[in-house]
C-alpha cells in the first residue's frame, strides 16, 4: 500500500506538469493564431500536423503504442487548432455517416461541423466562402471511385488540402432480432460492400437503397422488421441494437476522403499531387501523355477517365502521383505534359494520408 501511495503521488506531480505544459503550449498556439490572422491564413495546416506526428512517433520509446499516441496527439492538435479559430467545416451528411466520422478524425468534435445534403452542395458552400473546408468521399478500396466527386473538380476551382483514409466497419443495426428482419436499408456502396454476408445470412430480405447510412438507421428505428447497414455511431444516435458486427465482405475495407478548400497545402515532404487533363483524340495519345511521368521517375498512384459531359466521346483524365507540385521533377513533367493537352489543371498537392 505504501508503494501504491508513493506511485500515485508521483503521478499527481506528473499530472500537474502536464497541465502547466499544455497551458504553455496553448499560449504559443494563441500567439501563432494572431500571426496567422494578420496573414489571412487558416488554422488547419495538414503538412505541419503531419510533421509533428512523425517527429513525436520517431521519439516514442513506449510503453505507449504508436497507435495510442497518435490518438492522443490528434485530439490535442484538434483542440489546439480550435483554440486558434473555430473553422466552419461542411461535409456530406447527415451526422453518423462515414464522412462524418472522417471529419471528426481530421477536425475533432469541437469544430463547427455542418452537414450538407449532397457532394455538389459541399463544393458550392466552400467556393462561396460559407465554410473554410469541405469533406467528401472520393473512393472505396473495394467498390472504387466516387465519380460525382471527380466531376465536381471540373466545375469548381477548389483545391484538395488533405486526404483521409478511414477503415470502414459496417454493422447491421435493428430494434429486433436477426430472424425478424425482412428489409435492409443502406447506401448503395454499403450494400455492395456487404453483399456476400447479406446473401448468406438474410437471403430473403429486401435490400433498399437510400441516400446515406444514417438515413438507413433513421428508417430502421421507425419500422418493425427492418434493419440498417451503418456505423456503430449511428446505432448510438438512433438507439438501435447491433444485430451483427463487422458484416463487410472485405476485412481491408477503407474509404478515402478529401478535404477541399481554396488554397494548396504546404509541402510536407511526403506529398501527393492530383491533376486533371484533356487530350486530343488520336492514336497513342494517352500513352504519350504518361511518358513524362516515366521520364522523370514519378510514381502514378491512380488514373481515371470521365466523360466531360460537354461533347460526345470527349474524356478528361484524373491522375494522382507522388510528389509536390513545385518539386523540380514534377514541374518538368507537367510542363511537357501540358504542351499536348487541350487543358491541364492541378487541383491538389497535399500530404499523403496515413
Amino acid at each position: 500500500m505504501k508503494n501504491l501511495e508513493e506511485l500515485r503521488k508521483k503521478i499527481d506531480v506528473l499530472d500537474l506538469k502536464l497541465v502547466h505544459l499544455l497551458n504553455e503550449r496553448a499560449k504559443k498556439v494563441l500567439e501563432i493564431a494572431r500571426i496567422k490572422q494578420k496573414k489571412g491564413e487558416n488554422s488547419y495546416d495538414p503538412a505541419r500536423e503531419k510533421k509533428i506526428l512523425e517527429r513525436l512517433l520517431k521519439e516514442n520509446r513506449g510503453p505507449l503504442s504508436n497507435a495510442f499516441l497518435v490518438e492522443i496527439i490528434k485530439e490535442l492538435l484538434n483542440n489546439f487548432r480550435n483554440l486558434q479559430k473555430r473553422e466552419k467545416i461542411v461535409y456530406l451528411g447527415p451526422p453518423a455517416t462515414f464522412t462524418h466520422l472522417a471529419v471528426l478524425n481530421v477536425f475533432g468534435k469541437r469544430a463547427n461541423l455542418v452537414p450538407a445534403k449532397s457532394i455538389t452542395e459541399v463544393f458550392i458552400v466552400v467556393e462561396k466562402g460559407q465554410a473554410t473546408f469541405g469533406v467528401v468521399p472520393i473512393e472505396n478500396s473495394t467498390e472504387g471511385i466516387v465519380s460525382h466527386t471527380l466531376d465536381m473538380f471540373l466545375d469548381f476551382d477548389l483545391k484538395v488540402s488533405a486526404e483521409v483514409m478511414l477503415k470502414v466497419s459496417h454493422h447491421l443495426l435493428s430494434k429486433g432480432s436477426l430472424k425478424k428482419i425482412r428489409k435492409v436499408y443502406s447506401h448503395s456502396q454499403a450494400i455492395a460492400q456487404c453483399r456476400h454476408w447479406l446473401e448468406e445470412n438474410l437471403p430473403t430480405a429486401r435490400l433498399i437503397e437510400v441516400e446515406s447510412t444514417a438515413k438507413a438507421a433513421e428508417l430502421a428505428a421507425k419500422e418493425a422488421g427492418t434493419a440498417a447497414i451503418a456505423s456503430d455511431v449511428a446505432a448510438s444516435l438512433y438507439h438501435l441494437k447491433i444485430a451483427a458486427n463487422h458484416i463487410e465482405d472485405s476485412l481491408h475495407n477503407f474509404t478515402r476522403f478529401l478535404v477541399i478548400g481554396t488554397e494548396f497545402a504546404r509541402r510536407s515532404g511526403q506529398d501527393k499531387t492530383s491533376i486533371l487533363f484533356s487530350i486530343k483524340d488520336r492514336v497513342g495519345a494517352l500513352y504519350d501523355m504518361l511518358t513524362p511521368f516515366r521520364k522523370y521517375g514519378i510514381n502514378l498512384t491512380k488514373i481515371e477517365s470521365r466523360p466531360t459531359k460537354r461533347k460526345a466521346w470527349e474524356y478528361v483524365f484524373f491522375v494522382d502521383f507522388l510528389g509536390y507540385k513545385d518539386d523540380e521533377k514534377v514541374r518538368k513533367a507537367l510542363s511537357e505534359l501540358e504542351k499536348d493537352c487541350l487543358f491541364l489543371k492541378i487541383f491538389g498537392s497535399y500530404p499523403v494520408g496515413d
